[in-house]
């Protein structure tokens, strides 16, 4: 059999399912051959060396097919990252399905196909094709972000190690390392802790740090965890989440931290008296209380766009980045290539223009263009500087004069910055593997670049204004049913950019059918449109629940000759597609 896994590195989602299917690839590896097929979004990924990268990066054990130009995504009638397709041993697409949380689902698949074509005589058995390269020896690989310590030292998450080392002020030396380097999620001293690609750092305040027993906040990203780390003895303990990925819904209410679902935490600012956490995952701040052990919502309603306003009720799209300085908390949301700020209870964008606009240009703020940044540093006299990741640069958001300008340039994925004690500026260079300093006077030096404009098209679907049905269509995985046992099983929310798109039919409701009225004056737009449904397993003693979630983002056109129907697929296990 053979999987096809349509991802492109800067998508959550997409890393997500390479992790779910790890244990697959173990299970199923003498019948089961899973192929990547990365379909990029944005300009960098279509650069054959950042793709090859990019699989070291995160641990990738099968092959990866690089489809630039979204070939082979367009024969397989791919419509969102990620999307799995499962071809049968005879040759033909069996199922199809969009979007993440399908490990299970695919277990029941992969098992209905092996019975089937063992019976037939046409399984044939025996290792795969691919053989991975060896990896690198250099002190850090792929690092993420780095924090400074007390001591002066500098403290590194080295994501591809699976571990954090403790570096010279002169960013170079080694003084420890805290972790086996395996991934996993072992508490304990820093021989055996364990973490899995960790990424966010943050100090806590004395008193804080006293009461709570630890001094820094890890954000463990791929184990869905926060884990402390007490400095003088190098001992990690989790202090937050179940190691679970979050499936459920959005509510206001404080939960224990340690029983809380997380999703892909990526960085971690102390910020309005609490530990504030980028949760990736799910388009999301939380955060997080180390003294009370509680944790909840801060900021985003899991709907990946952008829209300000008073927090919670915003949109975020895969924040990775955080910075606190003084009242205001930047952030760098990377989805949307911008860079966004919190004050007084208000998110702003400073930089960003949208999902699918990206670039690098320089100049005023509201023209001004970043790809993909993932780290931002609050400076004293209130700028902002950012880790333009996929661009290769850092640059600086003025609001003195709301503008945006190049510090530096020629970079290998820059994923963060910090300011040290003597005011020097660092840089996490992610893809070279190292932490450098940015040249004295690079900031007031600052140039300004006409660099180009990209945007990811994707096509829109032509509907008619008026009166459209939204059908989501959800088919149970193998083995499963519906489950009304907590409440109704599904639920659907829908929104829409810009909001006067949407006359009628926004809102949440248990349907999964919903009558839309859209507005002819507005010629297009993007349909924000959220389902869930809650199965359990149809034959079992001790059914197990699972919660399937997916959030679609869909471009249309409004035209006369447009549909009356818009139909999505929740799950996308079509048999015979």
């Amino acid at each position: 059999m053979v999987l096809l896994d349509f991802w492109t590195f800067c998508c959550i989602n997409c890393l997500h399912v390479l992790d779910e299917l790890r244990p697959l690839e173990e299970k199923y590896g003498d019948v089961l051959v899973v192929i990547g097929v990365h379909s990029p979004k944005f300009e960098h990924e279509r650069d054959a060396a950042a793709l090859a990268a990019a699989v070291e990066r995160y641990g990738v054990a099968h092959p990866v097919l690089d489809d630039p130009e979204l070939v082979t995504w367009q024969q397989y009638a791919a419509k969102a990252w990620p999307t799995l397709s499962v071809v049968d041993p005879e040759g033909y697409v069996v199922a199809s399905m969009a979007g993440e949380g399908h490990a299970e689902g695919l277990g029941r698949l992969i098992d209905e196909l092996i019975a089937t074509h063992e019976a037939k005589g046409t399984l044939h058995r025996g290792d795969g094709p691919y053989v991975p390269p060896a990896d690198a020896a250099t002190t850090l690989r792929f690092p993420g972000k780095a924090l400074v310590l007390p001591s002066g030292n500098l403290l590194v998450s080295d994501s591809a190690h699976h571990s954090l080392v403790e570096l010279g002020a002169d960013g170079e030396t080694v003084v420890r390392r805290i972790g086996s380097g395996q991934r996993g999620r072992a508490d304990g001293g820093p021989a055996v802790a364990e973490f899995s690609e960790p990424q966010g750092l943050c100090l806590l305040p004395e008193h804080e740090a006293g009461v709570a027993g630890y001094h820094v906040v890890v954000a463990d990203t791929v184990n869905h965890l926060l884990r402390g780390l007490r400095l003088d003895t190098g001992e990690v303990t989790t202090i937050a989440g179940s190691g679970n990925p979050w499936r459920s819904t959005v509510d206001d209410h404080a939960h224990d931290a340690l029983a809380a679902d997380l999703s892909s935490p990526w960085d971690v600012a102390w910020y309005d008296g609490r530990v504030i956490v980028a949760m990736a995952g799910i388009h999301q701040l939380w955060w997080y209380d180390p003294v009370k052990r509680t944790t909840g919502v801060y900021a985003g309603t899991t709907v990946e766009a952008l829209r300000d306003g008073p927090i919670p009720d915003v949109w975020l799209a895969q924040p990775s980045g955080l910075s606190a300085g003084g009242k205001t908390l930047w952030l760098a949301d990377s989805e949307t290539s911008a860079l966004r700020y919190i004050r007084d209870g208000v998110l702003h964008t400073a930089v960003g223009q949208g999902l699918f606009d990206f670039g690098h240009m320089d100049g005023p703020a509201d023209q001004a263009l970043m790809q993909h940044p993932l780290g931002v540093c609050a400076l004293p006299d209130g700028s902002a500087l950012v880790a333009d990741t996929y661009n290769g640069a850092v640059r600086r958001y003025d609001p003195a004069t709301d503008t945006v300008s190049t510090v530096a340039g020629d970079l290998a994925e820059p994923s963060d910055l910090v300011l040290t004690g003597s005011g020097d500026v660092l840089v996490v260079e992610s893809g070279a593997h190292r932490i450098v300093r940015l040249a004295p006077g690079a900031i007031p030096q600052a140039a300004t670049v006409a660099g180009a404009r990209h945007r990811t098209e994707r096509p829109p679907t032509d509907l008619a204004p008026g009166e459209v049905t939204l059908d989501v269509v959800f088919t149970p995985a193998p083995g499963q049913k519906l489950d009304e046992s907590f409440g109704p099983s599904t639920r659907l929310e829908v929104s829409a950019s810009p909001a006067e798109l949407l006359l009628e039919g926004g809102g949440v409701t248990t349907d999964l059918s919903r009558r839309l009225v859209l507005n002819a004056s507005v010629s297009e737009g993007v349909l924000q449109v959220v389902a869930q449904a809650a199965t359990c397993d149809a034959e079992a003693e001790h059914a197990a629940c699972h919660l399937t979630r997916q959030d679609w983002g869909v471009p249309i056109r409004l035209t006369p000759e447009g549909a009356q129907r818009l139909p999505l697929v929740l799950r996308g296990l079509d048999e015979g597609a």
